[in-house]
């Protein structure tokens, strides 16, 4: 079976949905945060305080180049669609699921997430305007997945019966 990504703002339940569907296939998770971040041996927010978000997109597109085309699900950190060769490696190499979430419940989750750096310190309205800037990138020939008002199982089970078909 092709890789699976899993593709999403910043709270959408990617980690926590990647976990529980590595489960139900049986198959291996990597987050792409956690495996730069264990790579580089800093956390994200560090990385991006020290170096910058450039530098972080460019680890962003090597660690992906790395991971098997094949039998695994990735997570990917929020901005990962925000190279299009990020975006077009991904389709080419593997099933792309967008885990589309409203704002206002994202926004929920994010406010008081200090682990974050795009939103650390920000306003409400200048994180929307990233979320909105990301949408197309995100759809881009992904599969949506509509999470706002769904279950993890829910998500779940419908990534896997898209799988199936």
């Amino acid at each position: 079976m092709k890789s699976i990504y899993l593709t999403g703002f910043m709270g959408s339940g990617k980690t926590t949905i990647g976990k529980q569907l590595s489960s139900k296939l049986h198959l291996p998770v990597m987050d792409t945060d956690e495996e730069i971040s264990r790579k580089e041996g800093l956390s994200v927010r560090t990385l991006f305080e020290k170096y910058g978000e450039d530098y972080f997109r460019s680890l962003e597109t090597s660690i992906l180049k790395t991971i098997p085309k094949e039998d695994m699900i990735v997570t990917t950190g929020g901005g990962m669609v925000v190279r299009e060769e990020n975006r077009k490696w991904m389709l080419q190499n593997g099933i792309v699921f967008y885990l589309q979430c409203e704002f206002d419940k994202l926004w929920s989750r994010l406010e008081k997430d200090e682990t974050r750096p795009l939103v650390l310190n920000q306003q409400k309205e200048a994180v929307k305007k990233i979320y909105i800037s990301r949408q197309e990138l995100y759809k881009e020939g992904s599969i949506v997945i509509h999470t706002t008002n769904q279950s993890v199982d829910e998500v779940v089970d419908e990534i896997v019966s898209r799988v199936k078909k």
